[in-house]
């Protein structure tokens, strides 16, 4: 049982690495090369509406949950998802991202596609095999992945950008997504599923997200999705450009925000997971919300000292923590209310939601940043943080997750 557990995590590990390298890569390089021509930091922001597909996949998830239901054929999805995204990726490699800038980010949007769909049903996948005890662990793997998607995409692979060039290093991405599949095509499901759900189950509609809204109490939910990135968002967003403007390289940022902060992120998975799983959801949300407020108050700080590169270490380190922490508690806060039959559906527009909101302030803060400057930027975050964290006990509902 402990061995089928491990591969469990393991398998999902995988799942959300592969899914994250290349889409981190797209979104680092990018913005990184742009600020080094000089490009607006409001332009960079606008970078972020490749995204998209991530903010509308909740409009086709009724449809995977629909065609699949079960293990077996969300793993179908998955499978096929992941070769469609690695022959995106190779297409990608056979343009130059001088000359064919407006291909390339065309190909992304349909990369993210594809990379969006077989989120949805990674994620409802996961969630018929984790045990409700096990989702705090299984949400620690699932934003560890994430995170050392991004240590590789943004971290490592903008350092080898630099000697492999654009075409190989696409290629090579191509590769690491399909060799995904391999966990996942041995990984053993459970004997006692059905091949097919109860004809009642099929009766899943385009419309799932109107019902999804209708459950009692989803209002506060919904509110705290919204939010409870908001404090920090907006400086992960402007942490590369902002390391640019001090006058750091390439080389260095890669190795800071890239290798170093998503590190550190991917380690504060598990000690996360596991107090959400010791003390709760109630203690974990006011736990993490303090943490955000310290990252946000550091970065404020940061604009008042010299700089040094240690205080930029510690400001990265602090930076990930919250955001890998706040992570893992929002996708275990998200699986704890997902109606039977609709898992991909539901638990994808949670997710969708806070996509939405982040994106929000991703974009405005470019904006902001060139007006106020950053302690303007980083001031106003902090002011968010400190608001969230006063309205949580008048928001925060704890018995609506327990039923």
């Amino acid at each position: 049982m402990k061995n089928r557990e491990t591969g469990k995590y393991l398998t999902l590990l995988n799942l959300y690495l592969a899914q994250s390298i290349p889409m981190s890569f797209f979104s680092t390089v990018v913005p990184v090369i742009m600020r080094m021509e000089h490009y607006s930091l409001e332009s960079i922001g606008y970078l972020q509406l490749v995204k998209l597909p991530w903010i509308l996949k909740f409009l086709w998830a009724p449809m995977i949950d629909k065609t699949a239901g079960t293990s077996r054929k969300y793993r179908r999805w998955i499978i096929f998802s992941e070769l469609f995204y690695a022959m995106v990726i190779s297409c990608i490699g056979f343009f130059s991202l001088q000359t064919d800038f407006k291909t390339i980010i065309a190909l992304m949007v349909i990369a993210f596609t594809a990379s969006a769909t077989q989120d949805i049903a990674t994620d409802a996948f996961a969630i018929l095999n984790l045990k409700k005890e096990e989702r705090s662990l299984g949400n620690s793997m699932q934003s560890a992945g994430s995170f050392l998607g991004t240590l590789v995409g943004s971290g490592i692979l903008l350092i080898v950008y630099n000697y492999l060039g654009w075409n190989c290093l696409l290629w090579t991405l191509a590769l690491c997504v399909i060799f995904a599949i391999i966990p996942l095509s041995l990984y053993r499901l459970k004997n006692r599923e059905p091949e097919e759900r109860p004809a009642s189950a099929k009766s899943i509609s385009f419309f799932e997200f109107v019902h999804f809204f209708r459950q009692k109490g989803i209002i506060f939910h919904v509110l705290i999705l919204m939010i409870f990135y908001s404090g920090i968002i907006g400086i992960l967003t402007m942490l590369k450009p902002y390391l640019v403007d001090l006058g750091y390289e390439v080389k260095e940022i890669g190795f800071i925000a890239g290798i170093f902060g998503t590190a550190i992120g991917s380690l504060m998975t598990l000690p996360a997971g596991f107090f959400i799983r010791k003390k709760g959801l109630k203690k974990s949300v006011f736990l993490f919300s303090s943490i955000n407020i310290i990252a946000a108050a550091y970065f404020l700080f940061l604009t008042y000292s010299s700089h040094g590169i240690y205080l930029i270490y510690i400001g990265v380190a602090l930076l990930w923590s919250a955001y890998a922490m706040s992570s893992v508690f929002i996708y275990t806060m998200s699986m704890n209310i997902v109606r039977q039959f609709r898992e991909g559906s539901d638990f994808t527009l949670q997710i969708v939601i806070t996509h939405l909101s982040s994106l929000i302030i991703a974009v405005s803060s470019g904006k902001i940043a060139d007006a106020i400057t950053y302690r303007g930027l980083f001031a106003i975050e902090l002011v968010i943080c400190v608001l969230i964290l006063v309205a949580l006990p008048f928001i925060f509902k704890e018995k609506f997750y327990e039923k």
